[in-house]
Protein backbone atom coordinates (compact mmCIF):
# COMPACT_ATOMS: atom_id res chain seq x y z
CA UNK A 1 0.00 0.00 0.00
CA UNK A 2 1.42 3.39 -0.97
CA UNK A 3 2.07 5.81 1.89
CA UNK A 4 -0.49 8.31 0.49
CA UNK A 5 -3.21 5.62 0.64
CA UNK A 6 -2.89 5.04 4.39
CA UNK A 7 -5.82 6.16 6.54
CA UNK A 8 -6.75 9.63 7.69
CA UNK A 9 -9.28 10.14 10.48
CA UNK A 10 -12.12 12.33 9.19
CA UNK A 11 -14.53 13.99 11.63
CA UNK A 12 -17.27 16.22 10.25
CA UNK A 13 -19.38 17.82 12.94
CA UNK A 14 -22.27 20.27 12.98
CA UNK A 15 -23.78 22.07 15.98
CA UNK A 16 -26.44 19.34 16.12
CA UNK A 17 -24.52 16.09 15.58
CA UNK A 18 -21.49 14.22 14.28
CA UNK A 19 -22.04 13.71 10.54
CA UNK A 20 -18.94 11.63 9.69
CA UNK A 21 -16.42 9.79 11.89
CA UNK A 22 -14.34 7.32 9.89
CA UNK A 23 -10.97 6.46 8.41
CA UNK A 24 -10.54 7.63 4.80
CA UNK A 25 -7.82 7.76 2.15
CA UNK A 26 -8.36 11.36 1.03
CA UNK A 27 -10.65 14.34 1.63
CA UNK A 28 -11.60 17.06 -0.89
CA UNK A 29 -12.98 20.27 0.61
CA UNK A 30 -14.63 23.45 -0.75
CA UNK A 31 -12.27 26.14 0.59
CA UNK A 32 -13.15 29.81 0.24
CA UNK A 33 -10.07 30.21 -2.00
CA UNK A 34 -10.87 27.08 -4.03
CA UNK A 35 -11.23 23.31 -3.63
CA UNK A 36 -8.31 21.43 -2.10
CA UNK A 37 -7.41 17.82 -1.28
CA UNK A 38 -5.97 16.41 1.94
CA UNK A 39 -3.83 13.26 1.76
CA UNK A 40 -1.90 11.42 4.49
CA UNK A 41 0.96 13.43 6.04
CA UNK A 42 -0.48 16.78 4.88
CA UNK A 43 1.02 19.84 6.55
CA UNK A 44 -1.00 21.34 9.43
CA UNK A 45 -3.69 23.65 8.11
CA UNK A 46 -6.71 25.70 9.17
CA UNK A 47 -9.08 26.97 6.46
CA UNK A 48 -12.55 28.40 6.06
CA UNK A 49 -15.06 26.47 3.94
CA UNK A 50 -17.82 27.68 1.65
CA UNK A 51 -21.00 26.15 0.27
CA UNK A 52 -20.23 22.97 -1.64
CA UNK A 53 -19.50 19.29 -1.14
CA UNK A 54 -17.01 17.48 1.04
CA UNK A 55 -15.87 14.41 -0.90
CA UNK A 56 -13.97 11.60 0.77
CA UNK A 57 -12.53 8.35 -0.49
CA UNK A 58 -13.32 5.30 1.63
CA UNK A 59 -11.06 2.97 -0.32
CA UNK A 60 -10.84 1.90 -3.92
CA UNK A 61 -13.40 3.59 -6.16
CA UNK A 62 -15.88 4.38 -3.38
CA UNK A 63 -16.35 8.14 -2.86
CA UNK A 64 -18.86 9.62 -0.42
CA UNK A 65 -20.15 13.21 -0.51
CA UNK A 66 -21.67 15.57 2.03
CA UNK A 67 -23.23 18.93 1.10
CA UNK A 68 -22.37 21.84 3.41
CA UNK A 69 -23.36 25.51 3.63
CA UNK A 70 -20.15 26.79 5.31
CA UNK A 71 -17.64 26.03 8.03
CA UNK A 72 -13.96 25.61 8.77
CA UNK A 73 -11.47 22.75 8.83
CA UNK A 74 -8.36 21.87 10.82
CA UNK A 75 -5.77 19.37 9.56
CA UNK A 76 -3.15 18.04 11.98
CA UNK A 77 -1.37 14.68 12.42
CA UNK A 78 -3.47 12.79 9.83
CA UNK A 79 -6.71 13.98 11.40
CA UNK A 80 -9.15 16.21 9.48
CA UNK A 81 -11.79 17.92 11.62
CA UNK A 82 -14.44 19.97 9.80
CA UNK A 83 -17.00 22.01 11.73
CA UNK A 84 -19.83 22.77 9.33
CA UNK A 85 -23.30 24.17 8.84
CA UNK A 86 -25.51 22.02 6.64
Amino acid sequence: MADSALPILLDVISPETTLVHQMVESVELPGTKGRFVILRSHAPLVSSLEKGEIRYSCGGEKVETLAIASGFVEVCDNKVTACVEI
